[in-house]
C-alpha cells in the first residue's frame, strides 16, 4: 500500500472511532444510551437505517455475486418498498407509543415472558452471525491489499468498533453511520466509474460482454420457475419480503432509531428513507460485479485464477490493483465504513436487548425494589442507573467479541452471502410469525402461540438439516426457512386458537 493510501485509511478509522468517543457525556443513563435523548434528525437516522442496510456483505459480496453469476440476489431489494411501507404506516407508530425501546416487550404482554425471550434469544444470534460476516469482510481487502493476517485485522476492527459503541451509545452509532453512508456511497460511484470508462470500447462495452456471457445473461434477476430446492426470482423475492418485514418489524436496530428520531414524522420519513436509497445503491454494487467482469473479460487486465475462484475477492483485487494512488486508500476506507457503520448498530442493539429482556427483569428488578423500599433519596436511583449503564457497555464488549469469534470461524466460508442469507433465514426462528400473532384482532391462545412456536422451529431444524442426514421429505432451499418457519407459527398458532375456542 503507499503511504498516502495507508495514511487516507487510517486517518478514516481513527477519525470515526475519535468522533464516536466524542458523544461520551459523563452521568448519561442507560435510556439515553439506547434510545439518543429522541433528539436525532429524520434524514440522519435514515441515513443510518441505509447503512445498517449496506454492509460489507454488500460492499464486497454484492459484486462478488454479479461477478461469478448474476443479479439474483438483487431481487432481494425490490421487495423492500413493500417492507417500508408497513413501517411508515404501522409499525413506526405503534413502536414510537409502545413505551419501551425493547421490541419484545409487546410479545411478552401478548403471551407471556417466554415469548419475549424466544424472539431476542433468535435475533441475538442473529446479530451475532452477522457481526461474524461483516468482520471476515472487512478483514479480506487488508488481507489481499498488505498481507496482514486476517485474525488480527478481525480482532483489532472489533475492539476499535467497541470502543466507539460503548463509549457514545447510539447517538454516536447514528451520526457515524451518516456519514460513513455519504462516504461509501461516493466510493462506489468513483469505483464504477473508473472500471466503465477503462475498457477499450468504451462503457456500452460492460453491458455487451455482461449480458452476452457464455455462463448465461450476468443481468439475469434468476428464473422465474416454481423450483423451491435453488435461489430463482420467486424464492429470492419471498424471502426478501419476509426478512425485510421482520428486519422492520421486529428487529431492534430498526425499532431503536424509531425511537431515536425527534418526532413521530421524522421516524416515518426515515424508515422510507433508508429503504428507498438502499435500491439504487444495492444497483450501484451489483454493477460494480457486471463491470469487474466485462472488465477482466475484455483483457484490461488479468485476474489471477486463485483469485477468480474466491468472488468475494475479486473487487478488492481489484481495488489494490486497478485504482490509483489516493482513491485506492479512499475505496478501502470505504468498505470499512460500510463494515463499522452496521457492527456498530449490532453491537449497541445487542446490548440492548441484553439490558432490557435480561438483566432488568432478572437481575436488577428485585435490586431496585429492594432500594426503593429502604431507600428514598436520589443517591440510590443515580446508582442504579449507573448499574445499568454499566450493564449495557460491558455487554457491548462481550457482544463485539463474539461476533470476532463467529468471523474467525467463517474465515473457510465461500460465498459470504450464501452463508449470512442462510444464517439468518434460520436464526430467525420464524419469530415474525410470532409478531404477526400478536398483532391480529383475534386474541390468541398463550399455549396455542407457544405450540406454533415449536412446530416452526421443528420445521426450521428440519429444512436446514434435511440434506445434511438426508432426511425425508421435499429438500428445499434454506432460504425458505424463515417462510416455512414465519407460515407455520402463524397458521398453527391461529387455527389452534380457533380449534380450542369451539370446544369451549
Amino acid at each position: 500500500m503507499h503511504l498516502i493510501d495507508f495514511i487516507i485509511f487510517l486517518a478514516f478509522t481513527l477519525g470515526v472511532v475519535v468522533f464516536g468517543c466524542s458523544f461520551f457525556k459523563k452521568g448519561s443513563s442507560a435510556d439515553e444510551f439506547t434510545s439518543a435523548g429522541h433528539s436525532i434528525p429524520g434524514w440522519v437516522v435514515g441515513m443510518s437505517i441505509f447503512a445498517t442496510y449496506v454492509s460489507s456483505i454488500s460492499y464486497i459480496g454484492y459484486p462478488g455475486k454479479a461477478f461469478a453469476a448474476n443479479w439474483n440476489a438483487f431481487v432481494f431489494s425490490l421487495s423492500i418498498p413493500i417492507a417500508s411501507y408497513f413501517a411508515a404506516k404501522y409499525f413506526v407508530p405503534f413502536y414510537r407509543h409502545s413505551g419501551s425501546v425493547s421490541a419484545y416487550t409487546f410479545l411478552e404482554e401478548k403471551f407471556g415472558a417466554w415469548a419475549r425471550l424466544y424472539a431476542s434469544a433468535c435475533y441475538l444470534l442473529t446479530q451475532i452471525a452477522r457481526m461474524g460476516s461483516i468482520l471476515y469482510l472487512l478483514a479480506v481487502p487488508m488481507y489481499i491489499l498488505m498481507g496482514w493476517d486476517l485474525h488480527a485485522v478481525i480482532i483489532l476492527t472489533s475492539i476499535g468498533i467497541i470502543i466507539y459503541s460503548m463509549m457514545g451509545g447510539l447517538k454516536a452509532v447514528i451520526w457515524a453511520d451518516a456519514i460513513q453512508g455519504i462516504i461509501l456511497i461516493g466510493g462506489a460511484v468513483l469505483c464504477l466509474a473508473i472500471l466503465m470508462f477503462s475498457m477499450p470500447e468504451g462503457p456500452m462495452q460492460t453491458f455487451e460482454l455482461a449480458a452476452n456471457s457464455p455462463m448465461g445473461n450476468k443481468f439475469s434477476l434468476g428464473e422465474f420457475t416454481s423450483d423451491l430446492t435453488t435461489s430463482t426470482f420467486w424464492v429470492c423475492l419471498v424471502y426478501g419480503i419476509f426478512i425485510n418485514l421482520q428486519n422492520y418489524g421486529i428487529d431492534q436496530n430498526y425499532v431503536q432509531r424509531y425511537h431515536a428520531a425527534k418526532t413521530d414524522r421524522d421516524a416515518k420519513f426515515s424508515a422510507l428513507f433508508g429503504g428507498y436509497l438502499f435500491i439504487p445503491v444495492s444497483a450501484l454494487f451489483f454493477l460494480i460485479g457486471s463491470a469487474l467482469y466485462g472488465y477482466y473479460e475484455a483483457g484490461v487486465a488479468e485476474l489471477p485464477a486463485d483469485i477468480a475462484q474466491k468472488p468475494d475477492y475479486v473487487f478488492p483485487y481489484f481495488i489494490v490493483n486497478g485504482l490509483p494512488v489516493g482513491l485506492r486508500g479512499l475505496l478501502i476506507a470505504s468498505i470499512f465504513a460500510a463494515g463499522m457503520s452496521t457492527v456498530s448498530t449490532s453491537v449497541t442493539s445487542a446490548a440492548t436487548i441484553i439490558l432490557t429482556d435480561y438483566a432488568r427483569p432478572f437481575f436488577l428488578k428485585a435490586r431496585r425494589v429492594k432500594d426503593q423500599l429502604t431507600h428514598h433519596d436520589p443517591e440510590h436511583h443515580s446508582r442504579h442507573q449507573r448499574l445499568e449503564l454499566a450493564v449495557v457497555r460491558l455487554s457491548s464488549v462481550a457482544v463485539g467479541l463474539l461476533g470476532a469469534i463467529v468471523a474467525i470461524a467463517m474465515l473457510s466460508v465461500e460465498s459470504i452471502i450464501d452463508a449470512w442469507w442462510t444464517l439468518s433465514s434460520i436464526f430467525s426462528g420464524g419469530m415474525l410469525g410470532l409478531f404477526l400473532l400478536g398483532c391480529i384482532p383475534q386474541k390468541i391462545n398463550r399455549w396455542a402461540a407457544l405450540t406454533g412456536c415449536i412446530c416452526g422451529v421443528l420445521v426450521i431444524g428440519w429444512l436446514s438439516l434435511a440434506d445434511m442426514w438426508n432426511l425425508p421429505g421435499p429438500h428445499l432451499h434454506p432460504y425458505l426457512a424463515i417462510v416455512l418457519g414465519t407460515t407455520v407459527i402463524f397458521l398453527v398458532g391461529f387455527l389452534l386458537t380457533l380449534l380450542l375456542k369451539g370446544k369451549r
